[in-house]
């Protein structure tokens, strides 16, 4: 457990012992039905054996067993279900917490960080979390809690028999905390292994054409099964460590067990008095070691923690809520984007991407941004988006700070198209919709007809029904760019991004792009970012004003007529 890590593994316990009183509780109980049922049968076996008086008195015992038997059954029903309720809770609110955190982050803070990493804590690892909660931490009290309910009702009756057990049962947490350590280091690295075997196959999923094509599918294939075997391999590592602890359980039942029988060899010498006694020392073994054994069984689920717990650490505290501003009268009056003397660096070492700049686009005004790749074009983009904060001088909408504004009500005022629309699997009017699910079908329909996309509709014999592939599959480059614009008209946004919304496209079918854009730019703030000569010539006939980034670098903003 590194320095990093235990603060986190601390307040998880924290909160997950606060959560296990009633299963706990519950499972207390169950040590009190057990204890009465071990009782109830000594007496009986003593009856039957004829090894002790009162015969009479063992139906009576009977029935007491059976009754202990089913109201232990119902209360380890009603532990169980607890248990899974709080694995569930927990990872409730795991994956909430992460979800939040990336969601916070945006594309901006997560660059560098492969899509299957982020999956595999999203997912595997949150999920790794539940046996912690759900399993090991009620083990880790009724492993206190029921030997020591057990120990004392044994140095009650006989302390000689209770010192055994409470002497066999202290060499347990010993030889488990050995067997801990390296299961520990084992599942850290199995976790490893699983997370590189995860990006490995998803990035030749992605590149299956390019590995064809270059003839190095086998190549590939021999790799990805060297990766799974390597997977195996730390996996089973894993589980021979963990027997471990099992194994050194078993000995220390064994030999508890063997010098409690020794303990009352004089009954096999006639001292029949001792008979019920014995028994009921020799059943109290399995009831005494049966908490210590769930716990060598989720032993496991602990040292898993101490793998993924390097993630979840790592990742920064969720969001705190933004108290809500005054968003001045949006819908009468439209939106005012301004940059005061903003600067941003992405690395300290670097210069900055941007150096106090300022400009303000009004409604109904194109501001057009130029400038060779890394420029800042996207910079500014991400600071409109929210998807990172200046560092220097402030952005405003209407006059408020952006990072003081409700983050809802601002993704309401924010419409974006990137030269790479992201197209979900489902179909055309699912992905329409996506902007605004309330929208009538009338409302639907004006934005198709807008985006210049009823034609494909048209065509094809779904209609809006018709489904999409992940990622647009089924659609060319232009048709998916006017599936973005529709949604953009749909959702209706005053404050209009446009990132490269052209690129890639072929000079028919980005003129007729072009010309939804018009249609879509009309009343709208309107903040361009482009290489196009096209696009650029679009900004100029609706009267765009435009900053030159590149000239910027090493002088203050001026706006240059197109």
């Amino acid at each position: 457990m590194s320095r990093q890590t235990k603060p986190w593994i601390k307040a998880e316990q924290k909160l997950g012992f606060r959560a296990a009183r009633l299963p706990v509780a519950l499972g207390a109980v169950q040590v009190v039905f057990g204890i009465v049922q071990a009782g109830c049968a000594a007496r009986l076996l003593a009856a039957v054996l004829h090894l002790a008086r009162g015969g009479g008195t063992a139906l009576l015992y009977g029935v007491l067993f059976a009754a202990a038997a089913l109201a232990r059954a119902y209360t380890q029903m009603q532990a169980e279900r607890q248990n899974f309720e709080l694995g569930a809770a927990a990872r409730r609110r795991l994956r909430g917490n992460v979800l939040s955190v990336l969601l916070a982050l945006g594309p901006a803070g997560l660059r560098g960080r492969h899509s299957a990493d982020l999956a595999a804590t999203a997912v595997d690892r949150v999920e790794a979390m539940d046996g912690f909660h759900a399993r090991w931490i009620p083990a880790t009290q009724m492993a206190l809690i029921g030997p020591a309910l057990v120990g004392l009702v044994a140095l009650l009756v006989d302390w000689r028999s209770g010192l055994i057990l409470l002497v066999a049962g202290m060499f347990v947490p010993f030889a488990m905390a050995v067997a801990g350590i390296g299961a520990g280091v084992a599942a850290k690295r199995q976790f490893v292994a699983m997370t590189r075997l995860q990006v490995r196959f998803l990035d030749r999923i992605r590149g299956i054409s390019t590995i064809v094509l270059a003839g190095r599918a086998a190549d590939e294939a021999r790799a990805l099964g060297a990766a799974a075997k390597e997977l195996r391999e730390r996996t089973m590592r894993v589980l021979r460590v963990a027997f471990l602890s099992s194994t050194a359980l078993d000995l220390a039942a064994a030999a508890a067990l063997i010098f409690i029988v020794l303990r009352f060899v004089p009954v096999m010498h006639g001292a029949l008095g001792l008979a019920p006694v014995a028994l009921f020392m020799v059943l109290l073994v399995p009831e005494f070691f049966a908490p210590l054994r769930g716990f060598a069984v989720v032993y496991g689920d602990r040292m898993a923690v101490e793998a993924v717990a390097d993630e979840f650490s790592a990742l920064p505290p969720a969001p705190e809520d933004v108290p809500p501003a005054d968003i001045r009268a949006v819908a009468a009056h439209g939106v005012t984007l301004a940059f005061e003397n903003v600067g941003f660096a992405w690395d300290e070492t670097r210069a900055p991407v941007l150096r106090d700049l300022s400009f303000k686009v009004g409604r109904g005004e194109i501001l057009l941004l130029t400038g060779a790749s890394g420029a800042g074009k996207s910079t500014i983009m991400d600071l409109i988006l929210g998807f990172i904060a200046p560092q220097d001088g402030r952005v405003t909408i209407n006059g408020a700070a952006l990072e003081t504004l409700v983050p809802a009500a601002r993704t309401r005022m924010l419409g974006w198209i990137g030269q790479k629309p992201v197209i979900f699997a489902g179909s055309i009017e699912e992905n329409i919709r996506f902007a605004r699910p309330s929208a009538s079908e009338e409302e639907l329909w004006d934005a198709v007809r807008h985006a210049h996309l009823e034609e494909l509709v048209n065509t094809l014999p779904q209609g809006l029904k018709t489904p999409l592939g992940e990622g647009g599959f089924g659609l060319s480059g232009g048709q998916a760019q006017r599936v973005a614009i529709a949604r953009a008209f749909l959702k209706d946004a005053p404050l209009l991004l446009l990132d490269e919304p052209t690129a890639h496209l072929d000079p028919a079918v980005e003129r007729d792009v072009l010309e939804s854009l018009k249609h879509l730019a009309a009343g709208r703030t309107v903040v361009l970012a482009t290489h196009s000569t096209m696009a650029m010539d679009f900004a100029k006939s609706a009267g765009a004003r435009r900053v030159d980034l590149d000239a910027l670098r090493y002088a203050s903003w001026r706006s240059v007529p197109v």
